[in-house]
């Protein structure tokens, strides 16, 4: 059975080589398994320290930016920031521009477990990416910022 299982992937598998959908969502799930289980002694998925991340910027985000930023439904966003909120390492703010809006911004607590949780995300980042140089890794995050965020 196990030969007849890798004969169907290697056959499935030639056919989607090439395919960049594919290999885009293949490298994304093998990139979030490994950076949820860097997270995990932290309490962390890659979802709330993306959340955490943004919250630590000069200029808070709301969580409507947040949510668009992520492309997450706000509905995923204010139970992130709540879960971040329970925990002490974010909080809703007045934005100083517009009363009506709430920004988030990270406590002191979140900025340390920020760094933490970076320098973990990074270790296994580069575990995964160990067949690359550092040229062919810069590479690559220049070729996903173009993808991720399109100049309109």
């Amino acid at each position: 059975m196990v030969d007849r299982a890798s004969d169907v992937v290697e056959a499935v598998g030639s056919a989607l080589d090439a395919d960049v959908n594919f290999l885009l969502a293949r490298a994304n799930a093998m990139s979030m398994s490994a950076a949820n289980r860097a997270l995990a002694p932290l309490e962390l998925k890659v979802r709330s320290y993306s959340v955490l991340a943004l919250a630590c910027a000069a200029a808070p985000p709301s969580q409507r930016e947040i949510a668009e930023y992520l492309r997450l439904d706000p509905s995923q966003v204010v139970a992130l920031v709540d879960d971040l909120q329970k925990r002490g390492l974010v909080e809703r703010r007045a934005d100083p521009s517009d009363r009506r809006t709430n920004v988030v911004g990270a406590t002191p607590t979140g900025v340390e477990l920020r760094a933490e949780a970076a320098a973990a995300t990074q270790a296994a980042e580069s575990e995964l990416y160990v067949g690359l140089s550092p040229a062919q890794r810069q590479s690559l995050t220049r070729m996903l910022r173009t993808v991720a965020f399109p100049t309109e």
